[in-house]
């Protein structure tokens, strides 16, 4: 495992002769990072930088006590499980140091899942503490702060949503979440694309039955819809629509194809999606593009409500009546100010960092209470039903 000096902390790690992953640490809070564990064949270096400082803004917005960090381990997400769980064990090897001091602390993202997380900090040799990795709902919870983005892009626009057209890219944990959400807002989900493909149906495409599919056939699943017009996957993002939900890789939107694209609103559900040079492309055509790292927040912020055992109705709940408004204000601020709502968006993130950081380097004795009774908790020595009336109250103050 090599350590380059550069801003950023980036962890490479070597199989052999070929590289097999990264570990990028964007910021800390007291000496610790966040950030998921993905596994895939191609990550790279660029890809993980990006993802680490998206998660440092994710937290900055949020006002939560995290730094931002980033992993990819090289390797297929569908091999057989054997295969898969070596390929981690390697990496957790590697990066041991890391895991063992805190440094970086990895949760699931694209490729993993909680047992994967567990194996990862098992073979690290680092004790996992009894309310880690309880939760299981993160796309779903990302789902629905890419909702709050639609509410407000639609609104600002003028778009009704009942009736209005959607594509979503990368039709997975987020995107099928997402589009049951759309549907039941009566948004017409006419595109959706995975790995395998993209289909098409001006009039609507049964997302029900979407989702069905999904389960049983993965992301072959597009294949196999009947009705439907299969599109090149790079047309998909050109069509005509009013929203575009980009929930799957990083730069899928960039300078070439940013002229063709024709939806109205482009809201992520993915880290990254549009390459700045993109986005001021859209924005010279009166596309309003919302900060990925504003609408895609929704799964650190309901898997930390979930750790707090805070009930999903409840972290439902919260995310309308506290981000919903939030981004309502951005895009106002953004309209008044002559900006794209990503500066805004930026500027108040590492702003609000930057006071998260310094509050965890200097603790008011409130402060310091809290930290020890975060421990006594993480541990179960603190029940559930004791923490989650209060911990509401303390996520409304991180965001505010």
């Amino acid at each position: 495992m090599t350590i380059p000096n550069h801003s950023q902390l980036v962890c490479t790690v070597s199989f052999g002769q070929e590289i097999g992953g990264y570990v990028v640490i964007d910021s800390t809070v007291a000496g610790r990072s966040c950030g998921g564990l993905r596994m895939l064949p191609d990550v790279d270096e660029a890809e993980m930088r990006g993802l680490a400082r998206a998660m440092t803004l994710k937290y900055g917005f949020l006002g939560l006590p995290q730094g931002g960090a980033k992993a990819g381990v090289r390797g297929d997400p569908e091999a057989p499980e054997a295969e898969r769980r070596q390929t981690l064990a390697r990496f957790a090897q590697a990066i041991a140091p890391l895991l063992q001091s805190g440094l970086y602390v990895p949760g699931t993202d694209m490729g993993t899942n909680n047992s994967d997380i567990v194996h990862v900090l098992r073979t690290a040799r680092v004790p996992i503490r009894r309310r880690w990795l309880r939760g299981t709902q993160s796309g779903y919870y990302t789902s629905l702060t890419v909702m709050a983005g639609v509410r407000q892009a639609a609104r600002l626009l003028d778009i009704r949503l009942a009736g209005a057209s959607a594509a979503i890219e990368g039709f997975g944990s987020v995107g099928s979440a997402l589009g049951a959400l759309l549907d039941a807002a009566g948004v017409r989900v006419v595109a959706v694309s995975t790995a395998s493909g993209a289909i098409y149906h001006p009039e609507g495409l049964d997302v029900a039955a979407l989702r069905r599919l999904a389960q049983r056939d993965g992301a072959g699943f597009v294949c196999s819809y009947a009705g439907a017009q299969q599109v090149d996957r790079g047309a998909f993002l050109e069509l005509p629509v009013d929203l575009l939900c980009p929930c799957a890789r990083h730069h899928s939107v960039r300078a070439d194809n940013a002229p063709r694209i024709q939806a109205r609103a482009v809201c992520p559900g993915a880290n990254n999606p549009l390459t700045r040079e993109a986005e001021d492309i859209l924005a010279a055509r009166n596309v309003l593009c919302l900060p990925d790292f504003v609408t895609n927040c929704g799964g650190v912020l309901g898997g930390t409500m979930e750790f707090a055992s805070i009930s999903r109705p409840r972290i439902e709940g919260f995310i309308r009546e506290e981000i919903d408004p939030r981004i309502a204000s951005l895009l106002e601020a953004a309209g008044r100010q002559g900006v794209l709502p990503r500066q805004v968006a930026e500027t108040a993130a590492l702003g609000r960092f930057e006071d998260v950081q310094r509050r965890a380097t200097q603790p008011s004795p409130i402060g310091r209470l809290f930290q020890m009774t975060l421990e006594l908790y993480r541990h179960g020595w603190i029940p559930g039903r004791l923490v989650a009336p209060l911990a509401i109250s303390y996520f409304r103050r991180c965001l505010s």
